[in-house]
C-alpha cells in the first residue's frame, strides 16, 4: 500500500447543527456544521420546519407573483 496518500481520519469528529454538538462520527475533517440532521428533519421528527437555502423561497414567490396563474381565454 502507498504511504501518504490517503486523508487524515478523525474518529471523533463533531456535528454541530444551530451551534450546538449533536452527534460524533468518523470523518476525514475534524468538525462538520449542518442545517439539517435526522434529529431536526421532519421525516424523522414527525414537525414542519422551515429551511431556506440561498432565498430560493423569495425567488419562486417572485416568478408566481401576480396574473401568473390567471388563465388567457384569448391563446384558446
Amino acid at each position: 500500500m502507498k504511504k501518504d496518500i490517503h486523508p487524515r481520519y478523525y474518529p471523533k469528529c463533531k456535528v454541530y447543527h444551530n451551534g450546538q454538538v449533536v452527534m460524533e462520527v468518523g470523518a476525514t475533517v475534524p468538525e462538520l456544521h449542518v442545517e439539517v440532521w435526522s434529529g431536526s428533519h421532519p421525516f424523522f421528527t414527525g414537525k414542519q420546519t422551515f429551511v431556506d437555502a440561498a432565498g430560493r423561497v423569495e425567488k419562486f414567490q417572485r416568478k408566481f407573483q401576480g396574473n401568473y396563474f390567471k388563465r388567457d381565454d384569448k391563446k384558446k
